[in-house]
């Protein structure tokens, strides 16, 4: 929705090969303030995401010639652009796969025109906004050679850039930030979503995929965020230090 001090504003990038659907899409985005392109297949939305470099990509998993999936992870090894995908009613698997391949969140079919609305607005406000963190935050956090820059919204490991996506570094940020404090699903949702409900699955894909990054940039030798079974999730620093 748009925010007390005026209309939504950003780049949306709508693909999907029906036309009804992306026109509905595109008339309730433009009315909410956003700037809104549309592209019919896979390959045409990863030459227009090229060019106009969008805020967001709303993606529809069923496309003719590259699917949905295929170009959320191409468009995850390029940039970290947020990217809502559009699912088939009760596709499990499709949703659980767009999770794991970078998606930030999913809508499923049919849906309502004005959620989306607000689901685009939710994901590009934690894209554009600082994770919720304690009110005596630092800049930075530092654990060992991993270092996180929250005002930059960048992530080091061994003096080496980490890509993540806004997900993913929300999550790392907040756990880091509350070191050694477990956090359930639930409450993870709450307050790194932002969600008071939802399918808190893709918090779990989101951990999952958060610890492959993290123990791949370590050769294997190296995961902070542990299970705690039963409960959550929480970081278990070898020794962080805040900075700034």
């Amino acid at each position: 929705m748009p925010d007390a001090d005026g209309p939504a504003s950003g780049r949306i990038l709508v693909v999907d090969d029906d036309p009804t659907v992306s026109d509905v899409v595109a008339r309730y985005l433009r009315r909410e303030g956003y700037d809104v392109t549309l592209a019919a297949d896979g390959l045409v939305a990863l030459e227009l995401a090229a060019q106009i470099m969008p805020d967001l990509v709303v993606l529809d998993i069923m496309l003719p010639g590259l699917d949905g999936l295929a170009v959320c992870r191409t468009l995850r090894e390029r940039s970290p652009v947020p990217v809502i995908l559009l699912t088939a009613l009760g596709a499990e698997t499709d949703r659980i796969m767009g999770l794991e391949v970078g998606a930030d969140d999913y809508v499923t079919k049919p849906f309502s025109p004005r959620e989306l609305v607000l689901r685009v607005a939710s994901v590009l406000r934690r894209a554009r906004t600082p994770p919720p963190l304690p009110a005596t935050a630092p800049t930075c956090l530092v654990d060992g050679v991993l270092r996180v820059d929250i005002a930059a919204h960048e992530v080091e490991f061994g003096g080496l850039p980490l890509m993540l996506t806004v997900r993913e570094f929300d999550l790392l940020a907040y756990l880091m930030s509350h070191a050694r404090q477990t956090f359930t699903r639930e409450e993870l949702m709450r307050e790194v979503w932002g969600w008071s409900f939802g399918d808190q699955s893709t918090v779990t894909v989101h951990i999952r995929r958060l610890r492959q990054k993290l123990e791949a940039a370590s050769g294997g030798i190296w995961s902070p965020i542990a299970t705690v079974w039963g409960v959550g999730y929480r970081y278990d620093p070898s020794t962080v230090t805040a900075v700034g």
